[in-house]
């Protein structure tokens, strides 16, 4: 199973279509669970890290092997990522992605992941980015099945 938990909330109807669509095409491969959790203002950034830090940390199952999306992060191409995920599900059952708020994560969540990717050192909206993700993980699938889609 996949998991995506993410701060913030879809407002866009063309970025809720374009995440499920992908949705639906992954649904083929495994089982998707997306959560989002409320973004706070009106607040110091370190207030704000922490709320979003427990409304993340309680969404995270103790075996859940948890993948932060950061800037720090490694970055690798798509065949490493199909790899990544092909392997990791050998030992886990349930891979968690988390996208942070507009101030990133918390370095207790940072510190809670198993392994912290990069998609580029640029910074994406949020709404955008769920929507890379999606298709990145649709893409892991296609290249693990050998279908066409990849190019």
């Amino acid at each position: 199973m996949i998991k995506i938990i993410s701060v913030g909330k879809i407002k866009e109807a063309y970025f809720r279509q374009a995440i499920e669509e992908y949705a639906l095409r992954i649904s083929k491969y495994t089982k998707l669970e997306m959560i989002e959790c409320n973004d706070y203002s009106g607040m110091d950034i370190p207030s704000i890290l922490e709320k979003e830090k427990g409304e993340i940390l309680r969404h995270v199952g103790e075996k859940d092997y948890m993948i932060s999306l950061e800037i720090e992060g490694k970055e690798m191409n798509s065949l490493d990522f199909a790899d990544k995920l092909d392997q990791t599900f050998l030992s886990h059952s349930t891979i968690t992605f988390l996208i942070g708020g507009s101030y990133g994560l918390h370095d207790d969540v940072k510190k809670r992941a198993n392994y912290a990717l990069s998609f580029s050192p640029m910074t994406f909206p949020h709404q955008l980015f769920r929507v890379l993700l999606l298709e990145q993980i649709y893409r892991a699938y296609k290249i693990q099945n050998h279908e066409s889609y990849h190019k």
